[in-house]
């Protein structure tokens, strides 16, 4: 199988990326060392930043495969068509890496148990069939560990109801279909040096025949294990998460001349000035200063910014405020937090105005989520910058990509769990 020109590739640590987004997930498996296959993603906006900044992009780049050609696919016709192109493939791919729809699984949203997404999995064990990698990593919301008809507090469900949460089902057709031995756990982002709390449930899929349960610890005390060292290779304390502030700080608009916007004229932007702190810096990389895209700041009108003037001046800081909190002021939505500045930020959602920045009466740019992702500056982002309406299910803008993306910094962590899983087993054998 010829895999192209555009990447030094060996067959140990080479993945694929399914449900790939905007490709948060790949990047952080490449910066842990990890060489990237190929990826399937079916939102155009979504594929066309992944494309932009890791296929064709002047830094990493996936060994793409010839014959494949670089465009968004939906999984289950990419499964028809490509079929023998991964049958080709496999045995030389090392890792199947998928972050699957989470909307079906949320208790932020209706939660239905028939929700079609719910059932893409199988798409991604249709995947792991034709490729046989030795390793497995999902990632999704930790509403998949709940059976539906159970709250978020997992209170027991009403009788008759069904008791099996999707994470059961997965691991049961992984271990008994397809001869993998699979762990689960939630992790947060926090812990892994990002500036934002995000909670979610990952598995991690070693094939049976490969693993050793004397010699090879559990995948999630591994990653414990491995945590202080990756955290202080970046230069931060594994014992003080990263706090709002220190991530986007120099992206405030007090004090900064704006000018417009250049993909969208008629939007504003801050004259970037370089980083103030040493995490500012770190993701700012070898820029030298000079501006990051998706700075564009959302037009609010002056009685929303009043709004928002008001609810920071009166309301708590760092939670989720209460209905009554807000229809007092006039701001009809389900959920809004103004976000601490010492401390992590609450997840980002896809919804850029579920957060009031900690300072300013404005919701935060695409950049200053993306920061709070763990994306690094260099990392540009494409296509309308956000939606409504039905077209909110359907399309993915640069908010929804920032909101639905896995932080990069997680990403990396897990990849180098699963590398030193590899290591363990291999010596394990001889």
């Amino acid at each position: 199988m010829n895999l192209g020109a555009t990447a030094d590739m060996t067959d140990r640590g080479m993945f694929v990326d399914l449900f790939a987004g905007c490709g948060g997930l790949s990047l952080g498996l490449m910066n842990a060392g990890w060489t990237g296959c190929f990826a399937v993603e079916k939102d155009p906006m979504a594929f066309e930043t992944l494309k932009a900044n890791l296929i064709d992009g002047p830094g990493y780049r996936f060994a793409w495969p010839a014959g494949l050609e670089k465009r968004p696919y939906e999984i289950g016709r990419f499964n028809q068509r490509y079929w023998s192109l991964m049958k080709g493939l496999g045995g030389r791919v090392s890792l199947v890496a998928a972050g699957p729809p989470c909307q079906g699984f949320s208790f932020l949203g209706d939660r239905r148990k028939s929700d079609s997404r719910n059932r893409l999995y199988r798409r991604f064990l249709k995947v792991v069939e034709l490729l046989d990698p030795d390793y497995l990593l999902l990632e999704n919301v930790p509403g998949i560990d709940v059976p539906h008809g159970i709250g978020a507090r997992r209170e027991s469900p009403r009788p008759g109801r069904p008791t099996k949460a999707f994470s059961h089902r997965i691991r049961d057709q992984l271990l008994e279909n397809h001869g993998y031995e699979v762990f689960g756990d939630v992790v947060r982002a926090e812990g892994c040096g990002v500036a934002q709390r995000r909670p979610r449930y990952f598995f991690v899929g070693v094939r049976s025949s490969l693993w050793n349960q004397e010699a090879c610890p559990d995948p999630f005390d591994l990653l414990h294990k491995l945590r202080s060292d990756f955290l202080r290779d970046k230069g931060l304390d594994p014992e003080e998460p990263v706090a709002t502030r220190d991530a986007i700080s120099d992206l405030e608009t007090t004090g900064r001349d704006l000018i417009p916007c250049d993909d969208y004229p008629r939007f504003k932007r801050i004259v970037y000035e370089g980083p103030e702190t040493a995490y500012q810096k770190m993701l700012h990389g070898d820029l030298n200063g000079r501006t990051p895209n998706s700075l564009r700041l959302v037009n609010h009108r002056p009685e929303t910014v009043e709004r928002f003037q008001r609810v920071q001046d009166e309301c708590r800081i760092g939670v989720q405020l209460r209905r009554t909190e807000l229809r007092a002021r006039g701001i009809r939505k389900h959920q809004l937090v103004i976000l601490d500045p010492t401390r992590p930020a609450h997840t980002i959602s896809t919804l850029p105005d579920d957060q009031l920045h900690y300072s300013e009466p404005r919701v935060l740019t695409v950049r200053e989520e993306a920061r709070l992702q763990s994306f690094p500056d260099w990392f540009e982002f494409r296509g309308k910058y956000t939606t409504g309406g039905r077209r909110r299910t359907e399309e993915a803008p640069r908010y929804t990509q920032v909101g639905n993306a896995v932080a990069p910094f997680v990403g990396e962590l897990f990849g180098r769990v699963i590398d030193e899983l590899d290591d363990i087993l291999k010596q394990s054998k001889e």
